[in-house]
Order: C-alpha cells, then structure tokens, then sequence
C-alpha cells in the first residue's frame, strides 16, 4: 500500500524510534506523521527532533489516515481501541503491545486488517530485530509496507502468531540479557584488575564484534567458540567455569520464562 498519512498513538521510545526510522529511510516524511501523545515534554521532544509532525486528538487522527502505529501499553491499548472503535474500518493497524493478540485486536477493530509487532530496543540506533504476524485481511502490499517499516530499525521477520511469545521472549526481552552479560564481563575484567571503564568498553566491543562477525560470516557460533578455545588455554578453561555455573541453561529457562509471561499477558486480557 502507498501510505498517504500516518497516525502514530503513543511518543515513547518506540513510537520515536519507528518514526525516526521510518523517516529517515523515506518511507513516509514527518510531514506525513500525526502524533497523539499527551504528554507535554513528549510533545516538546516531537517538536524539537521531527518539526513537521502535526499533533492531534484520537479521532481526529484515527479519522484523516490511512494506517495507524499503536504505540502504547498493552494494559491500556484496547481501551484506547473502543474510545473511538467507529473510527477504524479501512485502516491498516500496527500495534506493538506485548500479549496482545490478533484475535482481540481484530475484535476491537472490526476488522483483521492488523499486524502485531514485537521489536526491540536496539530499534532506537536502527539495529533492531522485529518479528510480526499479521491478520486475514492483510494484502501483501500491507506486508511489503510494514516490512518497509521495520527494515528503516533494523532486521525484521514475519511468523506465525503462534511464534510470538517466542519472539517476545528472545528478542524482544534479549536486550536485557544481553546488558546483564556485558555488566558481568565488564566486571569480570575490574576483578582481573582493569578500571571499570576501560573494562566496559572492551566488554561491550567484544559483544559487538562478536555479534557482527556471526551476523556476516554466517558461521554457526559453535563453530566460532571452537575456533577461540586451544587446547588447555585460557578460554577452554574459562568456558568451563561458564558450564558449571549453568550459564546455557539460565539463558535457556530465561527466554522460556519471557516468552511464558508473555502468554500469561495476552490470556489476562
């Protein structure tokens, strides 16, 4: 679909982060964008970093575009769904609301002409990884557009529903695990006897350039962690204490346990 108009509800991190994406990647210009955000310092942040983004109360802004960004709380999105729910027949509807599922989003909606999101925040410096499902009534020109869309913050894939809260739980909660380990090996190397910052900058390019060597060599990280451990050296020896410590399974149980929540969140509603 050609998107004329947008109406993003919600100005947080993600909303900016999309809109910023988006924008600079010219899918849509700000221009284009019609932001329904309450909050005044928000607001004040909109009109200092995308000035051409016009503010508007919901049904206004439901009301004049074509496709809608819900950027909000799940615990208040389907509110905000029925406060104006005559208003949304004919519109293409992204909502990024965790446990929120395409059965009652459609429900709300009227229709099934909707995509549900799980990014992440690496989204905010555009090297995001999103997974989407999308309702029946989704074209594949819809497809083509909020690919478009989420490809302007990084990486995104499209899964089944049923994928979701798997998707929640490794890359939508990852960021998290991921700031625990650079804070552990950061600290790690503070005991060896490096200062902190120097030991924080070398855990975080070690994780970074790690990480991108995966991403472009595509070898499988086994492949690469072999390629790292000599025979009786220091990282064979390291790799042992991680095994006993259980770090595999901790990193296992915890993506399980996000994406078990995640259900838990969806069935609440």
């Amino acid at each position: 679909m050609s998107v004329q108009k947008l109406a993003v509800i919600g100005g947080g991190q993600m909303g900016r982060a999309l809109v910023g994406g988006i924008v600079a990647s010219e899918v849509i210009s700000a221009s284009q964008v019609v932001l329904v955000e309450p909050d005044a310092t928000s607001r004040q942040w909109w009109t200092n970093n995308h000035p051409s983004v016009s503010f508007a109360e919901l049904a206004s802004a439901v009301a004049q575009c074509d496709a809608v960004l819900l950027a909000i709380k799940p615990n208040i999105l389907l509110e905000v769904i029925d406060e104006v729910r005559s208003a949304w027949q004919e519109k293409l509807v992204i909502s990024i609301a965790a446990g929120i599922g395409l059965g009652d989003l459609s429900h709300g909606l009227g229709h099934s002409k909707v995509a549900r999101v799980m990014p992440n925040t690496p989204s905010l410096v555009r090297q995001g990884a999103s997974g989407y499902c999308c309702g029946s009534e989704v074209s594949a020109e819809d497809r083509t557009w909020i690919q478009s869309v989420l490809e302007s913050v990084g990486m995104a894939v499209e899964v089944a529903e049923t994928q979701m809260d798997a998707v929640t739980g490794l890359s939508g909660s990852g960021p998290a695990y991921v700031c625990i380990i650079i804070e552990a090996l950061a600290d790690g190397g503070v005991l060896a006897g490096l200062p902190r910052p120097l030991a924080l900058k070398l855990a975080t390019q070690t994780v970074l350039g790690t990480a991108t060597m995966i991403a472009e060599t595509k070898r499988h990280p086994g492949e690469l962690k072999d390629a790292v451990a000599s025979p009786g050296g220091t990282t064979i020896e390291a790799i042992s204490v991680l095994e006993q410590n259980g770090i595999r399974g901790a990193l296992i149980e915890a993506v399980a346990a996000s994406a078990e929540r995640s259900q838990e969140m969806g069935e609440d509603d």
